[in-house]
């Protein structure tokens, strides 16, 4: 088995090689070129993932895993880094911040071992941003407020109880509500977002990923809604000759269809 891995890896990296000099479109890719591909092809991993389609995550992995070698042979011909100076870099990067594997540090629960990970993270790059800016810029708002979320729990500065936290969505609530009342558009966006953060803060303290649990939601407002399309067309009609009461109804025919 381990041989298999190590041919294949020695084969895509040869393909690439040879992609490199003999294809046009190879040839005249960049850094630059390559990065929105690499966004695009890391959220059909998602999806595939989120559909538990497992020939389709071994396919977009492959699709990813060609990015990280395009970048190591770019990288490579820049006199930079290669293929194996990533690699080789993950591994020492792996192996630094699991002390409680590969060292004397104790860590019996996940959350001990998060704990581990920012404080060496931090120790390691010294950064002058501090805590919140290993965090990247172009990350989705939601995702990036649950990680800085996690970053600075794992500072320490959290609810003491999880439960608190409701709390904070109370009064998040209620100055939105204040804010529709004053009429004061950014004012009000800006009060959106201080609930949608406490929203992910909770989801995180209750163990949901925010991002998962909002794609589910999506999808599931997706199925229920073509559904009412379908049936309204199955009558000759489009939803907007449907009264509200008709949609209700088919949509709740929906619900009992899942």
């Amino acid at each position: 088995m381990e041989d298999k891995r190590l041919q294949a890896t020695a084969r895509l990296l040869e393909v690439m090689n040879t992609l490199r000099r003999e294809c046009p479109w190879d040839r005249e890719q960049t850094f630059e070129s390559l990065r929105s591909n690499t966004i695009e092809e890391t959220y059909e991993l998602a999806d595939a993932i989120t559909d538990h389609n497992l020939e389709g995550i071994k396919e977009e992995l492959g699709d990813l895993l060609l990015h990280v070698v395009f970048y190591s042979k770019l990288g490579e011909e820049e006199g930079a880094f290669d293929f194996g100076d990533v690699a080789n870099a993950l591994c020492d990067k792996l192996i630094y911040r699991h002390p409680h594997v590969y060292g004397d540090i104790h860590a019996n629960t996940p959350a001990e071992v998060m704990a581990n990970w920012e404080a060496l993270k931090l120790r390691k790059k010294h950064r002058k941003s501090g805590t919140l800016g290993g965090v990247p810029r172009s990350l989705p708002a939601l995702v990036k407020a649950y990680r800085m979320g996690e970053k600075a729990a794992g500072a320490g500065f959290d609810w003491q109880h999880k439960e608190d936290v409701w709390d904070k969505v109370r009064e998040e609530i209620s100055e939105v509500e204040a804010e529709m009342k004053s009429g004061r558009k950014n004012d009000l966006e800006a009060e959106f977002g201080d609930l949608f953060f406490a929203l992910v803060n909770a989801a995180r303290l209750y163990g949901v990923d925010p991002e998962s649990a909002l794609a589910r939601t999506n999808n599931k407002f997706m199925r229920r809604f073509n559904y009412m399309e379908e049936h309204a067309a199955a009558k000759g009609h489009t939803l907007h000759e449907l009264t509200l009461d008709e949609m209700e109804a088919l949509w709740q025919e929906a619900k009992k269809e899942e």
